[in-house]
């Protein structure tokens, strides 16, 4: 994992720890969101939240392929790059 992906990860982990009301201690960047029963609607307030903590904008149909923790990491530090932040 790089330097910006160890950064991110403990972050997006602490968002869906405190959504879903579980320990951030049992997700790990390969847990999928099947495993965390994260519905779609779960999903959305996800990207909502992580736009707001990184100041970036997620694309609807990013959301769709999103599938595990480091899913996530890996778009936001693609967003990130992109953005030139």
């Amino acid at each position: 994992m790089s330097d910006s992906a160890a950064g991110i990860a403990p972050v997006i982990i602490d968002l869906i720890a405190a959504q879903k009301s579980i320990p951030a201690a049992s997700i790990t960047p390969a847990s999928t969101f099947d495993e965390l029963q994260m519905d779609s609607l779960d999903k959305i307030n996800l990207s909502f939240e992580v736009e707001e903590r990184f100041n970036i904008e997620i694309p609807d149909d990013a959301l769709d392929s999103l599938r595990t923790v480091a899913d996530v990491v890996a778009g936001v530090q693609r967003l990130q790059s992109e953005a030139g932040n």
